[in-house]
């Protein structure tokens, strides 16, 4: 995510959003009879202010068990929490995402540390990572990836990593660390890299996530990445509101839409929907510890 596309979501001003969305169509997988988790969201965003409770009520229908709600900024903790308490289905991450280095200050880290520590629903840190399409402060971004790395360590938590036009330096940094015994789990939030460099990653023991970019056609090298991961190392996401699926794409994305991501994964896989929702739903739960219980929407 660019910082003002970032941004322009949390003021409500991202592009279509001010069209309302309608429900699941016939031409989308029907994902009432699936169980399925959103590794990574953003509803805290105002453009679902609006019509936040509709939302909901979609995923649910959706087979939506688990979302993950993801975190760009410090500022965005206390209201990540309002939404957990509000929706018992989710819980989140508290970090900071490589476009919002200008939020990272001396007390930074501690104040992700007590926000971790206080709440049990924080099951990673992050989003974390570096960027390198929309900025090259690389050195920057370092200075702020790298007290995180080192917080997720610290409390055995795994990390959401972004990673845009950054492989080479993502990999160099977490192969380092890894040598030294301070590389944490964690997972590749949105791929959109090369088959070659996921197996870098996934040599470390990283997760490969999956967002609506699988569904675009021109997606190639991500279509291949998602035939050759392993089955026990991929999950799948939404990245909502951005990054809508097939047929949605440039519309406001949403959880309930996980379901057309793990449709085409399948498709690519030559395997059913239902296996990849259980497939990716077991990940999801072996990364996190989302805490899942035998029923479709238990807590």
């Amino acid at each position: 995510m660019a910082a003002a596309t970032i941004q322009a979501a949390r003021d409500g001003e991202t592009r279509s959003h001010a069209v309302p969305n309608e429900g699941p169509s016939s031409s989308e997988p029907a994902g009432a009879a699936l169980a399925l988790v959103d590794s990574h969201c953003h509803i805290v965003f105002r453009n679902f202010d609006e019509d936040l409770d509709a939302v909901a009520q979609r995923w649910r229908e959706a087979g939506i068990r688990r979302l993950l709600h993801a975190c760009v900024e410090p500022s965005e903790i206390p209201a990540i929490r309002a939404l957990a308490d509000r929706f018992p289905e989710l819980r989140y991450s508290v970090g900071v995402h490589p476009l919002d280095t200008e939020h990272w200050s001396a007390d930074t880290q501690q104040v992700l540390r007590t926000a971790a520590q206080a709440d049990p629903r924080v099951l990673a840190i992050g989003e974390l990572g570096l960027d390198l399409f929309r900025d090259k402060n690389l050195e920057q971004q370092l200075a702020v990836l790298r007290p995180q790395l080192d917080l997720a360590c610290e409390l055995d938590l795994p990390v959401i990593i972004h990673c845009r036009d950054a492989a080479e330096a993502m990999l160099e940094e977490l192969r380092a660390r890894r040598d030294w015994g301070a590389c944490p789990r964690g997972v590749m939030h949105c791929w959109g890299g090369t088959p070659e460099e996921m197996a870098g990653f996934l040599e470390l023991g990283l997760f490969i996530s999956f967002s609506g970019t699988v569904t675009f056609p021109k997606a190639e090298a991500t279509h291949a990445c998602a035939r050759q991961v392993p089955a026990d190392r991929y999950l799948v996401e939404t990245d909502c509101p951005f990054l809508a699926p097939v047929p949605r794409r440039g519309k406001r994305n949403e959880p309930a839409y996980v379901a057309a991501v793990a449709q085409r994964v399948a498709e690519l896989r030559g395997e059913s929907l239902e296996t990849v929702a259980r497939q990716s739903t077991a990940n999801a739960e072996a990364l996190f510890g989302l805490g899942l219980g035998p029923g479709p929407h238990s807590v």
